[in-house]
């Protein structure tokens, strides 16, 4: 890989967090991002984020969930928690049907996308 196709990678100074995470250990964490100003000082002009992180167990598997709570504190948080995980869940389970059914819709049969077989028999 040459310089010019790296990523930029540069951290943005405008758009800064100061991270602290909350959890029960049983259910989920609750990750608080403070917007602060490049000199660590809490940026007043942007709202702090409230994001909930849990995992469902399904038979393929843990599903990560990851939902943003609209709320103003941790109290409201923790009480919004399990709304939030229930509704990105559904969510979750939409976006899954909806990616099996494209997956479904989109089965090739071999020679017919280019316009008939190529098998050729003697």
């Amino acid at each position: 890989m040459n310089q010019d196709s790296l990523p930029d990678m540069s951290m943005d100074s405008e758009n800064l967090y100061q991270e602290q995470v909350f959890t029960d250990q049983k259910v989920g964490s609750i990750r608080i991002l403070t917007p602060i100003d490049s000199e660590g000082n809490t940026d007043t002009s942007r709202k702090v984020q409230y994001l909930g992180q849990t995992q469902v167990m399904t038979p393929a598997g843990a599903l990560p969930l990851h939902f943003e709570l609209e709320v103003d504190n941790l109290k409201e948080a923790v009480n919004q928690f399990a709304e939030g995980a229930k509704e990105a869940l559904e969510k979750t389970m939409e976006e899954l049907k909806e990616m099996r059914r494209q997956q479904a819709s989109s089965i090739v049969v071999p020679g017919e996308a280019q316009g008939g077989s190529k098998i050729q028999m003697p």
